[in-house]
């Protein structure tokens, strides 16, 4: 995915629907309900990749408080759906709608989307803030030839605002807020252990400073993510007969055999933060695919985004909370010290400890939440970085992932670490499993008025 032709694509295309409407009938000039969705999913991607200092966590957080302001946005006005504000943890007081008094949703959802990325992303460049600013103008131009209606267009914008306003003034509480200041703790002191986390020297990040050591502190969006129970893991052992062992045993012996398609599986969901938009933004990103090809109404996509993103939000602060826990080592560690000295993985090591694996969790957080929506069966093409120039340091391209199912998307996003050689298969396993637990949390909550 190419961010500025997206970008540019999206306002370009607005604003040439607005032309070729001039002549048409009110009720002709309409946008799609998922193509205003997803045009807002994208800039949110777009941005998050384009903006300086972002990591996975802080782009974990803005999924979640993005994608809830979708559905708070708009929610008022639909029957079939209600606010989910008082099943948080925390969270009270959003605006309420005037009595009788008309409102234009698209338009709600529209403003408070453009004020929520101003608000999460404020750090962004000018030049984001303008591209921002232009696709909010885009799509308002479009709806005020709709409505003709200045105190509807007005009243709808102003309450898609001040939900944003209201979101983002308790996101300031949850312990992440501007995050991106503090990405690299220099001072922590590292637990010394057998088997401990050692800072990498074979590096994703310029940094050797662990990443967020306190993000597993953050408020979880939901109650029921708080305080759930530490994952089971392998105790160490360095016998080669022991699971511990075995363990880093299979990743060495993985790494040597590796296929063409497990070395594409590995860069694909690489999902560097200095080159992408993040582990959380490809899961926002297959949310976005899914309601491409399903075309549902506007609460439905809402609806959607608010699951992923409070489903990958919660499992990214229990993953860190259990990684700074165990502080785990990689294989990088372990390999070349019991196995063999001059061992490398396939790709460099992300600097945080292992278990359990980050990516594995919210894959499968955003999985099942989709599962949740949709079922467990969906065919079709992740080509997110289709475009991207060829790795020629592991002598690998980009090439687009088909599915049929999103535990599909789960199992091959955890499996790229293994085939990495950054995780062993007890950090996926537990990834997967716990991610899957959190997001079901999320899927229970009672969305529909008739819950």
């Amino acid at each position: 995915m190419s961010g500025m032709k997206i970008l540019s694509m999206l306002v370009f295309g607005a604003l040439v629907g607005l032309m070729a409407c001039e002549q048409a009938t009110p009720a002709e000039n309409t946008i799609a309900d998922y193509e205003l969705a997803n045009a807002w999913s994208d800039m949110r991607l777009y941005i998050t990749k384009n903006t300086p200092a972002n990591s996975p966590t802080y782009a974990s957080r803005g999924v979640g408080y993005i994608g809830l302001c979708m559905y708070e946005s708009i929610v008022p006005g639909y029957d079939s759906h209600q606010s989910i504000q008082s099943q948080l943890n925390g969270l009270e007081g959003l605006p309420t709608v005037e009595t009788d008094a008309e409102y234009f949703w698209p338009l709600a959802l529209n403003a408070g989307q453009a004020q929520i990325l101003r608000h999460i992303y404020n750090q962004t460049s000018d030049e984001n803030k303008f591209s921002l600013d232009s696709l909010e103008q885009a799509f308002e131009a479009v709806y005020v030839d709709v409505v003709a209606n200045k105190a509807v267009v007005d009243r709808s914008k102003t309450f898609g605002q001040q939900v944003a306003d209201a979101i983002f003034e308790w996101s300031k509480t949850d312990g992440g807020h501007r995050g991106y200041l503090k990405n690299f703790d220099k001072d922590l002191v590292h637990p010394v252990r057998p088997g401990s986390w050692k800072p990498p020297l074979y590096a994703q990040s310029f940094s050797h400073h662990p990443l967020h050591p306190y993000w597993g502190e953050n408020r979880t969006f939901l109650k029921q993510n708080t305080g759930l129970e530490l994952p089971y893991m392998i105790p160490y052992d360095t016998t080669e007969s022991s699971p511990y062992y075995q363990q880093f045993k299979a990743v060495y012996d993985t790494d040597l055999a590796l296929t063409q398609e497990q070395k594409e599986i590995a860069i694909w969901w690489g999902d560097d933060p200095d080159e992408t938009f993040t582990p959380p933004g490809h899961s926002f990103y297959i949310a976005s695919l899914v309601i491409d090809q399903k075309q549902p109404d506007l609460i439905t996509c809402a609806e959607t985004f608010a699951r992923v993103g409070l489903s990958v939000a919660d499992a990214f602060i229990n993953c860190w909370k259990w990684k700074y826990h165990f502080f785990s080592e990689r294989p990088n560690t372990f390999i070349p010290q019991f196995i063999d000295q001059e061992w490398e993985s396939f790709w460099p090591d992300p600097p945080f400890p292992a278990f359990p694996s980050g990516h594995a969790i919210q894959a499968a957080a955003m999985a099942t939440a989709l599962e949740g929506m949709y079922g467990p069966a969906l065919t079709f093409i992740d080509s997110a970085h289709v475009g991207r120039e060829r790795d020629e340091i592991r002598d690998v391209d980009f090439v687009e992932r088909p599915f049929t199912t999103f535990w599909g998307v789960a199992e091959e996003t955890a499996d790229s670490r293994f085939y990495g050689g950054i995780h062993t298969p007890q950090d996926n396993d537990i990834g997967l499993e716990e991610g899957k637990r959190i997001a079901g949390h999320v899927n229970a909550l009672k969305w529909r008025r008739e819950e």
